[in-house]
């Protein structure tokens, strides 16, 4: 299984957020941390926002926090949300030329799997990935401020 670098993006954005609490964050400070494109943040950001994960506030004193606590995010339903229509193999998506797809159990079986993996996920929140016991270890790995 490979989640797509939007999602990787969305949970380190909220794995950040977690870690600083109740503290506007800006999406500079954030993409500058992981050393990643701010643009493509920006779009991360769109959706956690549309998602109500997070509070998005605009101008002079605004930023980002989480919208909700950090125990209340499940790991599954984010990873779902940002990938829908994922398809595992050529048979889950609409453009399927395979000619044994009618027989072939194949589909059944990565199906099965991929709920399997999300039901693994459904187990974490965020605040799993980022503990408060972690907080200063993340603090400093990522330079944030105390």
């Amino acid at each position: 299984m490979h989640v797509t670098r939007f999602t990787d993006y969305a949970l380190r954005v909220l794995m950040y957020l977690a870690v600083r609490e109740e503290r506007m964050c800006t999406i500079g400070e954030i993409a500058e941390a992981y050393a990643i494109s701010k643009n493509h943040l920006m779009k991360v950001v769109q959706e956690l926002s549309a998602q109500n994960l997070i509070e998005a506030t605009r101008g002079k004193n605004g930023g980002l926090r989480l919208g909700k606590p950090a125990s209340e995010i499940s790991v599954g339903a984010l990873v779902r949300s940002m990938e829908q229509g994922i398809a595992l193999v050529e048979c889950f998506g609409n453009s399927n030329a395979c000619v044994i797809t009618p027989v072939c159990q194949l589909k059944h079986a990565f199906n099965e799997a991929l709920e399997a993996f999300f039901q693994s996920l459904d187990q974490y929140t965020l605040a799993d990935l980022a503990p408060r016991t972690r907080y200063t270890e993340l603090q400093q790995l990522l330079a944030i401020p105390v």
